[in-house]
């Protein structure tokens, strides 16, 4: 692996592990899961996944509005990992079901 993609994975790890251990964090930004709007996160972000992920060496890494988006959707902020993830298709002239 090169070291790019390491300290990539050591930083998001990190800010993972340091958001879930806050004792700080406001316990109001949970929301309701809404099941329509979370399987349609899930199928963006599996069209995107198919066709615009990059799998070379030397890519450059993930792509960290895919991740975002994909973080959004899990935390129930669902209008805007779907609008992260409509752009990102979009941008990429993935085509894409619409809502």
């Amino acid at each position: 692996m090169s070291r790019r993609l390491v300290c990539l994975m050591l930083l998001t790890t990190l800010a993972c592990c340091t958001e879930t251990a806050s004792p700080s964090a406001p316990t109001t930004e949970a929301q309701r899961t809404d099941p329509k709007l979370a399987a349609r996160c899930a199928e963006l972000g599996a069209i995107f996944d198919q066709y615009n992920t990059r799998r070379s060496e030397g890519s450059g890494g993930p792509d960290l509005e895919r991740v975002g988006a994909g973080l959004d959707c899990q935390k129930g902020r669902y209008a805007q990992g779907i609008a992260t993830l409509e752009e990102l298709l979009r941008r990429n002239r993935t085509p894409y079901p619409p809502a």
